[in-house]
């Protein structure tokens, strides 16, 4: 044991008086001075170890006399300590031999302290044999390798808490040890080679997926033209039969209304008892119902194809009222009290067959408007085209998807599939309550007519059908066509529209003013580089260049490394000539001299080589539809994006020659306004539109006019949808009390004729814009 660590540790915990009142070797009034150093000699080195292992290791009694002791040995070198032979050692309770000194012996380190089930069982001792004396050896230091016994903690709780905390932290230690060994090596390669991404070797755990809501599949794509053949084929039985509804329909108004007017002669009103007209008025409505078999059987079968509309509400009322007033007679044994609801079941009869010749009427004219031309033009929302926004395009390509989206189902019909199931289930639920519920089964058809018409308004198909026929109409003057009420819900929210250089002057808005060649160049030369380059450029002047080369006999060449400036020009290569062709600011750009004096506003120059050859003069003559189209865009939210490819077509040049609002307008780099109007860009695949002219006037009134159809037949039927709540719980209150006199068919015609109002007020206006 170092001497240093002795002293270190002798210092800290035991004094002198302990150390010799344990080893019994003194009194504590020995008379060492304890506050003077005391260095010990070899001897007591070699006596002090020996009492230590005694102390370990107490030894039997010996027989043999007691060998002479061994001279001192030398300090060992620092180096492997051996151990010594064993001697003789003395007993505890011996005092030290007299050496002329003061001695005290005593540990220079303290026994640790050990518990007592740790502590190392004592060897047995073997009994000791006489030797011959041995000769003096160097002097080696004795290790002990048995671990020292110790007192008891004096806590056991603190050093139960000790031995958790140093296995914690051992465990710490050694946690991170085998990280990474168990993953494989192609997940090690593939993280190495594949920055950023992790293989997971474990499957993920499984989590129960929403069953997907079954979609109903979209109706066959049928060309335009063969959907204006089936629209118009039995139109004109529709309409016919429409019309001879009314006259049943007047006749049962008559009825209803003579028990509070009597406005018919004496003699009829005799021959016309309560129980007669009750049969009467169940024939009318009978002759009405087989005028308008065919919305009666649509809206029966509708529910069997999961698409129930308020045709279905209008079908089972008249069912109901027609049993009602054909059992009241007998219900009431003769003498009925009260009239039944024919004619406002019938009235709502006419109404759904009046909505449906809307309908059709407005199908029609948009199949004769897309059937128009042979390659129309299509207008699609891009989503985030321009500025992260989604952005209308008006491209040219087949059409397909016009006939599907036109056969969908409308934005009312879709309202109606939700809730008039609902409306279904709660009428009858408050008929049993109010009849069988007042154990009075006798009042069971009463209660289903009266709610059951009560909850069908009027509006049910006007509420598409009269604005989509007043929009189809304008639509088709102008050459446009909405695709469908998926069309019409693309024109919903803020929006970019991509104008290019025809939707601003088309097909014969830009003439040719004159001609003018510098130089020694050929004219069918200049014309033939002038024309190429702008084909090459897809601007909107090619029509009048085409026109001038086939005028002047010239051909298109064919040229390379064509070039976009955005100067305001375009440059080519044709042969070992460098054509340059743009504006007069381009040409100075390009550092080609022009002419002194030039005073020409809008014209194409055209140099080759760097040599001015050609100057073309244009006129350009505004659309008279484009300045009103262009306000009405943007009253509504819809930012124009400029995407000319016609060098002159500036917003400056826009602004000062024909006063548009080009402040309110974006113009993108010339890079990006080219990729904008790439014919071969990719584009939606539902249609908004379609259109068979040239021009913003039909692109902006189709987008326009798509947003105010789709708000008006939105509100008009939420507002059909709160007359039907309303009629319901009414109807159901009047039944659930038994009131026949608020319950009549005068006051319900009246309720329903007022929920009707705001539908054509509002269908009206939608192609007021």
């Amino acid at each position: 044991m170092p001497k240093d660590r002795d002293d270190e540790l002798n210092s800290e915990q035991y004094s002198l008086e302990e150390i010799l009142a344990e080893f019994g070797s003194g009194a504590s009034g020995s008379g060492v001075a304890h506050n003077l150093p005391y260095t010990p000699t070899q001897e007591e080195e070699d006596l002090r170890e020996r009492r230590e292992e005694a102390f370990l290791f107490p030894p039997k009694p010996k027989k043999a006399p007691e060998p002479p002791k061994a001279p001192p040995r030398a300090k060992p070198s620092a180096g492997k300590r051996e151990k010594p032979r064993r001697e003789r050692e003395p007993s505890l309770t011996e005092e030290p031999r007299p050496t002329g000194e003061n001695i005290t012996a005593f540990p220079k380190k303290p026994m640790p302290p050990v518990e007592q089930e740790e502590a190392v069982p004592q060897p047995p001792c073997r009994e000791p044999e006489e030797e011959e004396p041995a000769q003096p050896a160097p002097r080696k230091d004795k290790v002990v390798e048995v671990a020292f016994p110790a007192a008891q903690p004096e806590n056991p709780v603190a050093a139960g808490i000790d031995q958790l905390r140093k296995k914690a932290d051992d465990f710490a230690d050694h946690m991170f040890e085998e990280e990474g060994l168990e993953e494989a090596k192609s997940v090690r390669r593939a993280e190495r080679l594949i920055p950023g991404v992790d293989v997971e070797d474990t499957p993920p755990p499984p989590h129960r997926e929403r069953k997907p809501r079954k979609v109903q599949p979209p109706p066959p794509d049928t060309p335009p033209g063969e959907l204006l053949k089936r629209y118009t084929k039995g139109f004109k039985s529709l309409r016919l039969r429409t019309f001879l509804v009314l006259f049943p329909l007047f006749l049962l108004l008559l009825l209803t209304l003579e028990p509070s007017l009597h406005f018919f002669p004496a003699p009829l009103s005799r021959l016309l008892d309560p129980a007669l007209t009750c049969y009467v008025m169940a024939g009318l409505q009978g002759t009405a119902m087989l005028l308008g078999i065919d919305a009666l059987f649509r809206g029966l079968i509708r529910p069997f194809r999961r698409r129930t509309g308020m045709d279905t509400m209008a079908a089972l009322s008249n069912l109901l009222v027609l049993a009602d007033a054909l059992a009241l007679p007998t219900l009431s044994g003769g003498q009925p009290e009260r009239t039944p609801f024919c004619a406002v079941a019938v009235l709502s009869l006419w109404c759904v067959m009046y909505g449906e010749v809307q309908k059709r009427r407005g199908q029609r004219m948009a199949c004769r408007a897309a059937a128009t031309a042979s390659e129309p033009y299509l207008v699609t929302r891009d989503e985030g085209a321009w500025n992260n926004r989604d952005t209308y395009a008006k491209w040219s390509g087949p059409l397909k998807g016009f006939g599907s989206q036109l056969q969908a189902e409308d934005g009312a019909e879709r309202i109606y599939r939700v809730l008039v199931p609902l409306l279904i289930l709660a009428a009858f639920l408050f008929s049993l309550l109010s009849s069988v519920g007042h154990d009075k089964p006798g009042n069971l058809l009463w209660c289903l007519s009266a709610i059951f018409t009560a909850a069908c308004p009027l509006s049910s198909t006007l509420c598409f059908g009269l604005p989509w026929r007043k929009l189809s109409q304008r639509l088709g003057k102008t050459g446009a066509a909405l695709a469908g009420w998926q069309g019409v819900t693309n024109t919903t929210g803020g929006a970019n529209l991509l104008l290019t250089d025809i939707d601003l002057f088309p097909a014969g808005s830009v003439t040719l003013n004159g001609i003018k060649v510098f130089g020694t160049f050929p004219l069918e030369r200049v014309i033939s580089y002038t024309a190429s380059v702008i084909r090459d450029a897809g601007s909107g002047l090619e029509k009048t260049f085409h026109d001038l080369l086939r005028s002047q006999g010239a051909i298109y060449r064919k040229g390379e490394l064509f070039t976009a400036y955005e100067g305001g020009g375009v440059s080519e290569v044709f042969g070992r000539d460098l054509v340059q062709v743009g504006s007069a600011s381009f040409m100075v750009l390009m550092d080609v001299a022009l002419p002194p004096g030039l005073k020409v506003k809008n014209a194409v120059f055209c140099a080759v080589n760097g040599e001015l050859a050609g100057i073309f003069a244009l006129n350009y003559q505004l659309p008279g539809t484009v300045p009103p189209a262009l306000d009405i865009l943007i009253r509504n939210r819809i930012t124009p994006v400029l995407c000319t490819r016609d060098f002159n077509l500036i917003p400056s040049m826009l602004r000062q020659r024909f006063k548009l609002p080009v402040e309110k307008m974006e113009f993108p780099a010339v890079e990006r306004r080219r990729e904008l109007s790439d014919p071969g860009r990719a584009h939606s695949e539902t249609l908004t539109a379609v259109l068979c002219r040239e021009g913003l006037g039909p692109y902006a009134e189709a987008i326009v006019g798509g947003r105010r159809l789709r708000s008006a037949v939105r509100t008009s039927a939420m507002l059909a949808c709160l007359g039907a709540g309303v009629g319901l719980l009414l109807a159901f209150y009047l039944t659930f009390m038994e009131s026949y006199s608020s319950l009549t068919p005068i006051n319900l015609l009246i309720f329903l004729l007022m929920w009707l109002v705001p539908t054509p007020l509002i269908g009206g206006n939608v192609d007021r814009y």
